[in-house]
């Protein structure tokens, strides 16, 4: 009888014990979530320092440097992609700030060549030329441009290729249209469409500096918005309710990101259907030719979050309690292969920034993806084996601490 109590108090505490760690995961993903939308919203707010002084004095510097922030800016945002799929609040704000493809002449002028998504009859409105839009029938009042004009727009007639806020709305504004094709070159727009007077190009061009900042503006507002919904110390936001559930279903969560991100989005929509397809147009960074780093920081988030670690912008790294720990201390030899398998992905994804950032001839996504270049394709579906490879071993980790990512 002493014997048997002692085992059930013995279990009860380990239970308890374990209950604690998975608590302190929980808890430091969401510091982990915090620091990386803080550190997006911060960037945002440089790009947003950069694209005034752009409108302020257009020339080939400033747009330089609008270009380089953006770059910049991307860093920090494509690590928390991984915090997507298994959050609530953050799948139901991320069309916002991340949507793509976009029908670009929805926004501005655009190329003959110009095809847009089957159906969507807004494709072609070009908000900047016109101040007054007639959207089957129903006259829209676009003469000031605002933010708040971008978010009642954004996704018009229930198209999601209307996207007239984010990143990538930003990108065609700074970049334009990219009509290489599978050649190289990243888009060509002018500083010259950003001045005023006799010297603009393709006119409109206070309407589109309006564009440009009220959709920078609006970034900004947006991922300090999510950066709140992480913060500590406030009971009604979205970490408090992370933090108030189960730590099982909270785990489940966090183990769902990871394996969506990896296989489903990265994986899949960002680099098989581009590949299969051979299509320029479903690049991510289609007009900057930026793909290469946004797919190796949506990599790199994921490792982030299974060692529980996470550089900042300003160089100090974010270490805490992980699921890496937690599955070693039960399956030392899943942890194990798990982070063998996080590494591999990450050469094959470091070898694809190495190779679109060769000093000479570069080799771009868009690139990669022709069929007449079977190294890149190669190098793409090796990348594709490594996800797949790693999302199997997501969901073996995930089984050896008792996790179900379905049960979120």
């Amino acid at each position: 009888m002493i014997k048997h109590l002692i085992v059930t108090l013995a279990l009860m505490l380990s239970q308890v014990a374990s209950a604690a760690t998975e608590r302190e995961i929980v808890e430091h993903y969401a510091a982990i979530a915090h620091a990386v939308y803080g550190d997006s919203a911060a960037a945002a707010a440089q790009l947003l320092n950069s694209v005034d002084a752009l409108l302020s004095k257009p020339d080939e510097n400033t747009l330089a440097g609008a270009r380089s922030a953006w770059k910049a800016a991307r860093v920090p945002y494509q690590q928390s992609e991984v915090f997507r799929f298994g959050n609530p609040v953050v799948d139901d704000w991320e069309g916002r700030v991340n949507s793509w493809p976009l029908d670009e002449g929805l926004i501005d002028y655009v190329d003959d060549s110009y095809a847009a998504s089957l159906g969507n009859i807004a494709a072609d409105m070009n908000i900047i030329a016109n101040p007054h839009i007639d959207l089957g029938g129903a006259v829209i009042d676009a003469a000031q441009i605002s933010p708040a004009l971008l978010e009642d727009l954004h996704e018009v007639g229930g198209a999601v290729a209307n996207v007239t806020t984010g990143y990538h709305a930003i990108e065609f504004l700074l970049w334009g249209q990219d009509l290489n094709g599978h050649q190289a070159g990243a888009g060509q727009r002018p500083y010259t469409d950003f001045v005023v007077g006799e010297a603009c190009s393709h006119g409109h061009c206070e309407r589109r500096a309006a564009y440009l900042r009220a959709a920078t503006q609006q970034l900004v507002s947006d991922l300090r918005y999510m950066a709140s919904q992480w913060a500590p110390g406030n009971t009604a936001n979205y970490r408090a309710e992370l933090l108030s559930l189960p730590p099982k279903q909270a785990l489940a969560r966090i183990v769902k990101g990871m394996g969506s991100l990896s296989l489903g989005e990265l994986g899949g929509e960002r680099i098989k259907v581009a590949l299969e397809a051979n299509s320029p147009e479903d690049e991510h960074d289609c007009f900057s030719d930026n793909t290469h780093w946004s797919h190796y920081y949506n990599g790199l988030g994921i490792r982030n979050v299974y060692l529980g670690e996470y550089q900042r912008r300003d160089g100090t790294l974010l270490r805490g309690p992980s699921l890496s720990a937690a599955v070693a201390a039960v399956a030392p030899q899943v942890d194990k292969q798990l982070r063998q398998d996080l590494d591999a992905t990450m050469a094959e994804l470091k070898t694809l920034t190495e190779w679109a950032e060769r000093p000479a001839a570069p080799q771009k996504f868009d690139m990669l993806i022709s069929p007449d270049h079977p190294e890149g394709r190669a190098l793409l579906t090796r990348i594709l084996q490594r996800l797949e490879q790693q999302t199997r071993s997501i969901e073996q980790a995930a089984s050896a601490i008792n996790v179900n990512a379905n049960a979120s």
